[in-house]
Formats: structure tokens, sequence, C-alpha cells
């Protein structure tokens, strides 16, 4: 078992340190309202394509962005890029609600479907010494349908940590 993990790491790090040009990115996405996992392609340089599982609201949520990028915005560092985009998500959440009945007072678990458009902006650095991006990102949102009904929420703050590949 340990020779199969090490070979698999030296595999994968042999690939990302011989690959000037990555094509995907695998990573965490660490915030205080939707933590999750993620996953990019990158159509060129300057666009990527993401996909976000986050969990928020004890329910779970996909969202799809589209990611542009500005590499020349600090002008003391190429590795810092500077990147904004736009998305939806589609998920459902769930909530304890209180039923009373006669006496006795119970909580009930409610469930309801939500969507809505999300927004993006943030800065990345990227290690060329190994091919890993580490980031800050704000992703405000809003939902068009779920709990609240229409439901906006601006300071869903993140750090990132992204493998190429």
């Amino acid at each position: 078992m340990k020779r199969i993990l090490f070979v698999a790491v030296f595999i994968l790090t042999i690939t990302g340190a011989s690959a000037q040009g990555f094509k995907h990115a695998t990573g965490i996405r660490a915030g205080w309202i939707s933590p999750g996992i993620e996953y990019r392609y990158y159509t060129s340089e300057m666009h990527s394509l993401r996909a976000l599982l986050s969990v928020r609201s004890r329910g779970v949520q996909l969202h799809a962005l589209t990611e542009f990028y500005q590499y020349d915005l600090f002008p003391f560092s190429y590795q810092l890029v500077f990147f904004y985009g736009a998305g939806v998500h589609f998920g459902f959440e769930s909530w304890d609600e209180p039923v009373v009945e006669g006496n006795i007072r119970r909580f009930a678990t409610q469930r309801s479907l939500l969507a809505g458009l999300d927004g993006l902006i943030g800065v990345e650095y990227l290690f060329y010494e190994a091919p890993v991006k580490v980031g800050f990102e704000a992703k405000p949102f809003f939902d068009v349908f779920g709990r609240h009904g229409f439901d906006v929420r601006l300071l869903d703050f993140a750090l990132t940590v992204k493998y190429l590949f």
C-alpha cells in the first residue's frame, strides 16, 4: 500500500512539474457561508469554467461559474492574478421549524429547492515551484427561490487552495 501511494504521489508530482500549461485544477473552498470542493477547466490563459459543490443551510448546492483572469493588474508580480466572473447555482436547503400540537411543541424538518445567481471576484497566487494556487475570493449571490424566496448574501468570502494538472 505504501508503494502504491508513493508511486501515485511521484507520478502526480512529475506530471504537474513537467506541465508548463495546465488545463485543470481541483481544490477546496474554505468559506464561512458556503465551503466546498471545486473543479476548474481552463479554456485559455484568460478564461476558465468552474464547477463548485458546496454546503449551505444544511443543504447542498451545485454552482456553475465562468471566470476571467487579468494577469497585469499587479505590476510587482505576474504570479498574483485578479479574477472575476458570474454563474448560477441550484440545490436544496433544510431547516427545523417549530410545530405546536396542543401543549406539545416539537420541531419538524422542512426542505426547499433553491436556485439563484452568483458573482465572483478575487485574487490568486500561483506558485511556480509547485502546481498549486492559493486564493482569496468573494462570491456574492442571491437566491431567486428558496426558503426565504428572494434572498441576497453579499459577504460570502473564502480561502481557496487548488492543485493544477
